[in-house]
């Protein structure tokens, strides 16, 4: 004899509830790393971005938590930022003047980010290269935002790069690589 429906739908929903609780706590969980990274900030006298570790978790949390948990956990740290939550760095001039100011074409892409790098992560074997692959189609959609804005700001591509990619390039590898080699760590230990 089968269960009636009442009992098939209670049972589900009191069967989800775990479920969505770790999801949200992964989420919110996740926000708080990229915050955290936010506080290893380097300014740089030569431009008015700093070099942060900000990227380095927006790629990490894209990786492990994959596209849609990736892109809530960023734009829920976005939302903590605009709320005056002190997650961005401290270097900064303040929470909404970020957003707006030469690191805010940066902040803005961080949740497409993390989906861009949790989409190709999730296609496909697991393995270093395609994490490092799925990282750097992050890092160029980051760039491509970032660029587009500081060149909004300054009136100069130009001026853009140069501030705004220039001195990063080989900070931007070595986190690519970390990010990649993480998740790809943390996949094989799951397996």
């Amino acid at each position: 004899m089968s269960k009636p429906a009442t009992q098939v739908i209670q049972g589900t929903s009191a069967e989800r509830a775990p479920a969505l609780l770790r999801q949200a706590a992964l989420v919110v969980g996740a926000s708080f790393f990229v915050a955290l990274c936010a506080r290893i900030t380097i300014p740089l006298p030569f431009t008015p971005v700093p070099l942060t570790m900000q990227n380095f978790g927006v790629l990490l949390v894209g990786l492990l938590l994959g596209s849609r948990r990736g892109f809530a956990a960023l734009a829920l740290y976005l939302a903590e930022g605009a709320f005056g939550l002190p997650v961005f760095n401290p270097t900064g001039v303040g929470w909404i003047a970020q957003l707006l100011g030469p690191t805010g074409g940066y902040l803005l892409a961080y949740p497409f980010v993390a989906w861009v790098s949790g989409y190709l992560s999730e296609r496909g074997s697991r393995s270093f290269v395609r994490y490092a692959l799925a990282s750097v189609a992050g890092e160029i959609v980051l760039f491509a935002c970032g660029l587009a804005w500081l060149d909004v700001l300054t009136h100069s591509f130009k001026l853009a790069v140069q501030y705004g990619l220039a001195a990063f390039l080989f900070a931007e590898v070595v986190k690519v690589m970390a990010a990649a080699g993480i998740a790809n760590r943390f996949s094989r230990s799951r397996v």
